[in-house]
C-alpha cells in the first residue's frame, strides 16, 4: 500500500511539471480561466480551485478559506483537461458509456453485482437526492432517478440510481457525454469517476 501510495505522488508531480512547461497565457484564453499573478482558478465538481503558476499546487475554497486540493484524482483530472483540453470541444447533451472507448477488459466492470452504495441509497432516495444537489446536481429524466453533474467545464456526468427488486440489485450508473475525450482523455475519466464517487458516498459516512 505505502508503494501505490508513492506511485501515485510521483504521478502528481510529473503531471505538476509538465503543467508548468506549458504557455499559460495559451492555457488560459483556450480554458477561459479566471487567473492572477499567482494563481490560475476554476471550478470542479461544484468547487472552486486555484493552481500555482509557480508549482502548479492546487487548492479548494471551502468556508471561505483555501484547502488541500491535491489529491491524485483532483490534480490528474483538472490539469489533464487543463494542458490538452481540445480547443473544439463542445458538449452534444447525448449520453455514453465511457466503456465503450476503452479496452476490451473494462466490461467487467459493468457486470452486475451487489453495490452496497446503490443499495443506501436506494433504501434512503432523499440522500442521493441530496449528495447530488450537493454537488450542483440537476435533476434529469431517466432510470429511478437521474442527476447530472458538472465536473468541470462544462462537462457533466449522469448519474443514474436503479431501485433493486427480487431479481436484479440496485445500481448505480453513469454515463458522460459522447464528446467527453474532447475535454479529458479515457484514462481520466476514470480518476474523476473515482473522485465523483467518493463525493458521493461521504454522504453515506455522513
Amino acid at each position: 500500500m505505502i508503494e501505490k501510495r508513492d506511485n501515485y505522488q510521483i504521478q502528481v508531480q510529473q503531471a505538476k511539471l509538465r503543467f508548468l512547461t506549458y504557455d499559460q497565457p495559451e492555457l488560459i484564453e483556450r480554458c477561459r480561466l479566471h487567473s492572477d499573478e499567482k494563481y490560475l482558478y476554476t471550478r470542479f465538481l461544484n468547487k472552486d480551485y486555484r493552481i500555482c503558476r509557480v508549482t502548479g499546487d492546487m487548492e479548494y475554497l471551502q468556508d471561505s478559506a483555501w484547502k488541500d486540493g491535491n489529491s491524485f484524482a483532483e490534480v490528474l483530472t483538472i490539469l489533464d483537461w487543463l494542458c490538452d483540453s481540445r480547443e473544439d470541444r463542445y458538449v452534444t447533451g447525448r449520453w455514453i458509456n465511457i466503456v465503450s472507448h476503452g479496452h476490451y477488459f473494462h466490461r467487467d466492470l459493468q457486470e452486475e453485482k451487489v453495490d452496497p452504495e446503490a443499495e443506501h441509497f436506494s433504501r434512503h432516495p432523499e440522500l442521493f437526492a441530496a449528495a447530488c444537489e450537493a454537488l450542483g446536481g440537476e435533476k434529469m429524466p431517466g432510470a429511478d432517478m437521474s442527476y447530472a453533474i458538472e465536473l468541470l467545464d462544462g462537462l457533466r456526468i449522469l448519474v443514474q440510481l436503479w431501485h433493486g427488486d427480487e431479481e436484479f440489485p440496485a445500481k448505480l450508473s453513469f454515463l458522460w457525454d459522447e464528446n467527453t475525450t474532447r475535454y479529458i482523455r479515457y484514462e481520466t475519466t476514470w480518476y474523476a469517476l473515482g473522485f465523483l464517487q467518493k463525493k458521493l458516498c461521504s454522504f453515506i459516512k455522513g
